[in-house]
């Protein structure tokens, strides 16, 4: 089985994860991995949005070779995965049990989360990518600047130690960061989780919709590949996955769209969370609602149409790239 994945640090971690168990589960099968050094990978200075998103910066290309029959699967983490489009001919195989959801932050030598937090964030630098995570940390921190800040993960934690400017997408130069704004499963992976100065709960932070888990896509008519991808299928992190996607496929939600969703399981009950703000974090929407954990995409769908009900579609469409 050829499964295709990007040549960062933490997509090969990820993908050999997945290669071990595979071979775990059906001893008979060979995988290879394969990779890809995606147009997000080659372009590290402009804004995702230029590449059409996460989905044409980091998924595209290797769904292509997908659809083409040169890979059999593909690894992608799910929050890079467009919610909001469809994917004729392709469906996710497999999910992994879900990582940590939260985001962490991480602080250059000599600051501390106290001085950030005093006068909120006032004098500070804080870089990230995400439009979710800068929205959400200048709402819990409304005086802190936030740069335009990409990379692999072991990359942008390089960049901060050493005071490096980023380069910005117009043309210039930012910074230095005074801290970041990362996924705690992506430094957990890279092994710098001791780098972590302060875990954002959901409450603070919620998370993006599939934040943490794994995907493995295939070609919807391969029932070889569906087969083996079934026996590494986690049901739990699967059932999370069908409810936050529904959020953002209800929503119609774009790249530049600070949307979150979360999931969690109790027993037979789902509790869904999501959320919309503005770029600025000044508006902010949030939904929690429960419902049967075995119909997932139901209670995804009740979520995001309150969420319209409540005037989401405003913010998203204020936010929306112009062609």
């Amino acid at each position: 089985m050829r499964v295709g994945t990007r040549k960062s640090t933490m997509a090969l971690a990820q993908t050999e994860e997945i290669a071990r168990r595979l071979q775990a589960a059906a001893p008979e099968l060979d995988v290879e991995i394969v990779k890809f050094e995606t147009v997000g990978d080659t372009d590290r200075t402009r804004k995702l949005l230029v590449h059409g998103g996460k989905g044409g910066a980091f998924v595209a290309e290797i769904r292509a070779a997908v659809r083409a029959g040169e890979l059999h699967a593909a690894m992608h983490s799910l929050k890079d995965m467009p919610g909001n489009e469809d994917t004729p001919g392709l469906v996710i195989g497999a999910t992994l049990a879900r990582n940590p959801p939260t985001d962490a932050l991480v602080l250059r030598h000599g600051v501390s989360f106290d001085e950030i937090q005093r006068g909120g964030g006032k004098g500070f630098r804080i870089g990230t990518n995400a439009v979710r995570r800068a929205a959400y940390v200048r709402r819990l921190f409304p005086e802190i600047e936030v740069i335009h800040f990409r990379g692999a993960a072991d990359t942008r934690v390089r960049k901060l130690d050493n005071c490096e400017l980023q380069r910005l997408p117009g043309g210039g130069e930012a910074g230095p960061a005074d801290a970041l704004i990362m996924a705690r499963s992506g430094l957990e992976r890279v092994g710098l989780a001791d780098r972590i100065a302060h875990e954002f709960s959901p409450h603070e932070m919620l998370p993006a919709a599939g934040q943490g888990i794994v995907a493995v896509e295939c070609a919807a008519s391969d029932w070889q590949t569906r087969r083996y991808l079934s026996l590494i299928d986690n049901p739990w992190a699967h059932l999370s996955c069908h409810a936050e996607r529904e959020v953002l496929w209800v929503l119609n939600g774009h790249c530049n769209s600070p949307i979150a969703a979360y999931a969690t399981i109790d027993g037979l009950q789902m509790t869904l969370t999501a959320s919309v703000l503005d770029e600025t974090g000044g508006q902010f929407i949030g939904i929690t609602r429960e419902g049967p954990a075995d119909r997932p995409r139901e209670l995804g769908r009740a979520v995001g149409l309150e969420l319209l009900d409540k005037g989401a579609a405003d913010i998203i469409e204020r936010g929306r790239p112009l062609d």
